[in-house]
C-alpha cells in the first residue's frame, strides 16, 4: 500500500484523527453575469444557467430564490451556479440588472 493510499484513522496514543476538510473556492469572475440557456443532458427542457455571481452560498440561495418567485418558476443552486427552469432570459436580465449586477446574455 503506498502513502497515497493509506490514511491514518486511528492512532493508539491520541485515538480517532479527524481530518481537517479543505475548504472549497470557486474562482473569482469578471465581475460580470452571465445568462445562457441550455438544454443538453435534460431531455430536451430548457433550462437557464446563470453564473458568474461572486457572492457565498447563503447570498446565491437568496438570490436564487428572489428570482425563482420573481419569475414563478422552479430552479435549483449546484455549486455557485443558479439554474432557472424554462427561458426567462430577458426577465432575469432585467432582474439582476435591478439588483446592481452587471449582466450579459451568453450562448443562444
Amino acid at each position: 500500500m503506498s502513502d497515497k493510499d493509506s490514511r491514518l484513522v486511528y492512532s493508539t496514543e491520541t485515538g480517532r484523527i479527524k481530518e481537517t476538510p479543505t475548504p472549497v473556492s470557486r474562482p473569482t469572475g469578471d465581475g460580470v453575469v452571465r445568462i445562457q440557456r441550455q438544454t443538453s443532458g435534460r431531455k430536451g427542457k430548457g433550462v437557464c444557467v446563470i453564473s458568474g455571481i461572486d457572492a457565498d452560498n447563503v447570498a446565491i440561495a437568496k438570490i436564487a430564490a428572489d428570482l425563482k418567485k420573481k419569475c414563478g418558476c422552479g430552479g435549483s443552486v449546484k455549486d455557485g451556479v443558479i439554474e432557472i427552469q424554462g427561458d426567462k432570459r430577458e426577465l432575469l436580465k432585467a432582474t439582476l440588472e435591478a439588483q446592481g449586477f452587471k449582466v450579459r446574455l451568453a450562448g443562444g
